[in-house]
């Protein structure tokens, strides 16, 4: 090994213990040395991203990667850094739920249980008890919910449509939850909203929702071009190279699209 493939192995190794909290592993297989000299030296440190918002990233990826490892390893170094807290993580694990399924969240939630209490067990901490879940802070009156959900979801989507209501799917999922409570509770912010569900329909393969949410993110601007470049690298990093280029390739054309939007509503309102 090189003395400059030593150095920046012993730097994967100190961002690798910075990042996941506890030391790195010791092991020297190939995919070990180059999770730490890439991943953890190379892409965790770059400055497209704060290391908070690539844990919005990650924990999508590992979640539903079905590694139990990878999963409680970071779903522990994201509460134990103090970069998330309990509340954050529970919203993301809601917010996954409706992105990725809910069996794969039901297993994540559990993981967060377990971590959130490894933790306080390792302190010698009490559980804290959790935050009420009442009141709701969205109309509890239907109509005055599907309401919301319309404009929710033409905010959000950045469209001027809503889906139509008398359809189960539509209205009672998409209205009436998803837009209508969801994405409107006050545990993550928009931005953090909006990684987790990008890194979602990214390994999803399902065509119209990566493109309609790549869309939304940067039409809304609340992740800037170059931000989404760097998701693009940190979810490829974490959920494969493959599902990463088709990410990539996605968001290459949502940004000329909305590039092209945003110079013709210029024109118009000159």
């Amino acid at each position: 090994m090189t003395v400059l493939a030593s150095d920046r192995l012993e730097r994967g190794r100190r961002a690798y213990a910075d990042i996941m909290t506890v030391p790195a592993p010791a092991d020297s297989t190939p995919a070990t040395q180059h999770l730490l000299d890439f991943v953890f030296a190379e892409v965790w440190q770059r400055p497209g991203l704060t290391r908070r918002e690539r844990r919005f990233v990650t924990l999508p990826c590992v979640a539903a990667a079905d590694s139990e490892g990878p999963m409680r390893d970071h779903v522990y170094a994201a509460l134990n850094s103090g970069d998330l807290s309990i509340v954050e993580m529970q919203e993301t694990v809601l917010h996954f739920a409706v992105y990725a399924g809910w069996p794969k969240a039901s297993r994540f939630n559990m993981v967060v249980d377990e971590q959130w209490e490894r933790i306080h067990r390792e302190k010698d901490l009490p559980v804290p008890p959790p935050v009420p879940l009442l009141p709701l802070s969205t109309p509890s009156d239907p109509e005055a919910r599907l309401a919301v959900g319309e404009q929710s979801f033409r905010d959000i989507n950045c469209l001027p449509y809503a889906p139509q209501r008398d359809n189960p799917f539509q209205g009672a999922g998409i209205l009436n939850f998803v837009f209508g409570e969801m994405w409107l509770r006050p545990g993550l912010g928009m931005k953090e909203r909006r990684l987790i569900t990008v890194a979602c329909v990214a390994f999803q393969d399902s065509p119209y929702p990566i493109l309609s949410h790549v869309y939304a993110a940067l039409k809304s601007r609340d992740i800037s071009f170059a931000e989404m470049d760097e998701l693009a690298l940190h979810f490829a990093a974490h959920y494969g190279w493959p599902k990463g280029s088709h990410l990539n390739q996605v968001i290459a054309e949502q940004k000329e699209r909305v590039t092209e939007e945003w110079a013709q509503d210029g024109a118009s309102n000159r």
